[in-house]
């Protein structure tokens, strides 16, 4: 086994992806082998700080509204983030990758801003990371949009009136980007929203809302 695949099999026994047989061989590993029970405990370390995210935080009613309108009012209600594990009903492989790719292994000085950005049902679909100015997207499970239009990723800091675009998301959906005229804090929001090709012709959200989440620090109390 690369170590690749061990720090992958130790984040899918932390996000309880892995099949019961599987999970079995990992906890045996773990009683064997000191140096991959380390690891899972790296990674519970690393992803405990999303479980934060549950707290419950009522957003501003004028941006649940909006997301109501542009889904033609089919939006459930919301009662606040929330984040279980077990809402990653995703493929293991999707998920691991996407975390390993995008979560460093080595503790950073200053602790980052993360979110998990969901759908109007509350699933899961990207992991976003800010640390040193920079925002870092990654899919946890890359879905495609109908043909003739794009994915636009947007950030709205606390008190702002109106987001900033970040760029258009890639088929990949990988990316990453340094912020002009806006900087990563807690509580900023990130949003997805559906737009034309080339991207929003007017500077601010045309399309629906699909993907939305709120940066909190990681590894805060």
């Amino acid at each position: 086994m690369t170590p690749q695949e061990r720090d992958e099999l130790a984040a899918e026994y932390v996000l309880g992806t892995l099949e019961s047989r599987e999970a079995e061989a990992a906890r045996a590993m773990m009683a064997a082998d000191p140096g991959f029970a380390a690891q899972v405990g790296d990674w519970e370390r690393r992803l405990a700080p999303l479980l934060t995210l549950a707290t419950p935080e009522a957003p501003p009613p004028a941006l649940w509204a909006r997301i109501e309108a542009t889904l033609g009012g089919a939006a459930p209600v919301r009662r606040g983030w929330r984040f279980p594990w077990p809402a990653f009903g995703l493929g293991a492989s999707a998920v691991a990758a996407g975390l390993a790719a995008f979560l460093v292994l080595r503790p950073p000085v200053q602790p980052p801003l993360m979110t998990v950005l969901l759908t109007s049902t509350d699933q899961p679909a990207f992991l976003v990371e800010a640390a040193s100015g920079q925002i870092r997207l990654a899919a946890l499970n890359p879905r495609g949009v109908e043909p003739g239009r794009v994915m636009q990723l947007w950030a709205l800091p606390q008190g702002a009136t109106a987001p900033t675009s970040l760029g258009l998301v890639p088929a990949s959906g990988r990316f990453s980007v340094t912020p002009q005229g806006v900087r990563p804090e807690p509580g900023m929001l990130i949003e997805i929203t559906l737009e034309p090709p080339g991207g929003s012709p007017t500077g601010r959200p045309t399309g629906p809302i699909l993907f939305i989440g709120r940066l909190a620090a990681a590894g805060a109390s």
